[in-house]
């Protein structure tokens, strides 16, 4: 019994002279990343600013023109299953804002 006590107490002694260490590799592994993800972060999920919803209502406008004209017969598989693999992420978040919006995964609490 005073074995396995002294051995614990090696343990905790361990872990805790080795914890200033570990904490600091962290830090130093996960400051560039987090640099390089708050630079994307930034551009990529800001709200569209009052100017940039004319280009987008232009965007749309000529998407609706090409599929009129048939244009989407000359996608590559390449192309279109990305186009699908988008559609489909953009639904996925959806459904989550709709879990997170009801408070459920089942139905809305009325």
């Amino acid at each position: 019994l005073v074995e396995m006590a002294e051995a614990a107490r090696r343990l905790v002694r361990g872990v805790v002279a080795g914890a200033p260490a570990l904490g600091a590799a962290t830090v130093q592994y996960a400051r560039p990343r987090l640099a390089t993800f708050w630079k994307y972060a930034r551009v990529e999920l800001s709200p569209p600013t009052p100017g940039e919803i004319p280009v987008a209502v232009e965007s749309f406008k000529g998407l609706v023109a090409s599929f009129k004209a048939g244009s989407y017969k000359q996608i590559t598989v390449k192309d279109s299953m990305r186009n699908a693999l988008v559609a489909t992420e953009v639904l996925m978040w959806f459904y989550i804002g709709e879990v997170i919006g009801r408070g459920s995964l089942i139905g809305y609490n009325v």
